[in-house]
């Protein structure tokens, strides 16, 4: 009988989990329940830039040297928007255009992001369930000592995530609501993964929606984190300089303890086998997901090692 797996997941990290178990899971068997804290309007147009790393990872196009956009993809819009005047510091793609374009004409007529999603993934190929953690706005704020409040792509590309963070906010949290595709997801779910993604800024927004936190400590199944923080430090992106900023020591160990009874087992890499880890299961693996096949190894590798709990 084939396990029903809810993956939560943002950023690089997550896409390249979510390319794993999509390889060696049923489509209908997955779930990936993707952060939308990230997402902002830019030149009218809807952007959500943990969704669609998600779906070009899935879909095979997606530049494998960034880990997000399009592969190839020209940016001749951009260079025209220049001659205009324009500071031109979050980069978007000619073909990757057609996704905002569609997702905001989808949006202005009335659709749900989550049939958005489901709409554009399709057409690219990508079958299992990428679910938005809520189909209302939400918005990362994040307070720096340097700056004050920004919003988060402010922070995170055009500053490239240098301003020295004090907290963060989730502007609009109060107001969306669980999806009955996610609700019916956990419900569903016989495995909940949190992927490698930064817990702060892509796995915190989807437990701080409303319910959700609840819904998930509910599932009385493995509950598995995977680190993204190896040797101390981050594979990629700001995780461990944020969790300096915000008095965390910069340790698998800590990741841990932050999800706390969240989780029910946790996953770190071997560089990291001696540091004791407060869960219930725990293991290492090797992590580091630097290849299509690293991806496909750690997660069989989670799903065996899951399968083996008594």
């Amino acid at each position: 009988m084939a396990l029903k797996v809810v993956a939560l997941a943002g950023g690089v990290g997550g896409a390249k989990l979510a390319f794993g178990l999509a390889q060696i899971l049923p489509a209908d068997d997955l779930s990936i329940i993707v952060n939308t804290g990230d997402d902002f309007w830019l030149y009218g147009l809807r952007i959500c830039p943990d969704l669609d790393t998600i779906v070009y990872t899935l879909g095979g196009l997606v530049d494998s040297v960034n880990g997000w956009g399009i592969a190839d993809d020209t940016t001749n819009a951009l260079e025209a928007l220049r001659r205009y005047g324009e500071e031109t510091w979050f980069r978007l793609g000619d073909r990757d255009l057609a996704t905002h374009l569609l997702r905001t004409q989808w949006w202005r007529d009335g659709e749900r992001l989550t049939e958005i999603t489901r709409r554009l993934a399709s057409k690219l190929g990508v079958n299992c369930h990428i679910l938005p953690m809520s189909d209302a706005p939400v918005a990362t704020m994040v307070d720096t000592i340097e700056h004050g409040e920004l919003d988060f792509q402010t922070y995170f590309v055009r500053l490239r995530w240098q301003p020295t963070v004090r907290r963060l906010r989730l502007s609009g949290i109060e107001n969306s609501a669980m999806t009955p595709e996610t609700e019916k997801a956990l419900e569903d779910a016989d495995v909940i993964l949190i992927g490698p993604s930064n817990p702060w800024l892509s796995i915190e927004p989807i437990l701080s929606v409303p319910g959700f936190r609840e819904a998930l400590m509910a599932r009385d199944v493995p509950r598995v984190a995977i680190s993204p923080i190896v040797g101390g430090t981050a594979i990629k992106g700001p995780a461990a300089k944020l969790m300096q900023e915000l008095g965390y020591e910069t340790s698998a160990q800590a990741v841990a303890a932050y999800y706390g009874n969240v989780i029910n087992g946790f996953v770190y890499d071997v560089q990291d086998a001696a540091l004791p880890v407060p869960v219930a299961h725990a293991t290492t693996l090797n992590t580091i997901m630097t290849a299509n096949t690293d991806r496909i190894f750690l997660a069989e590798n989670v799903m065996n090692w899951i399968q083996t709990w008594s």
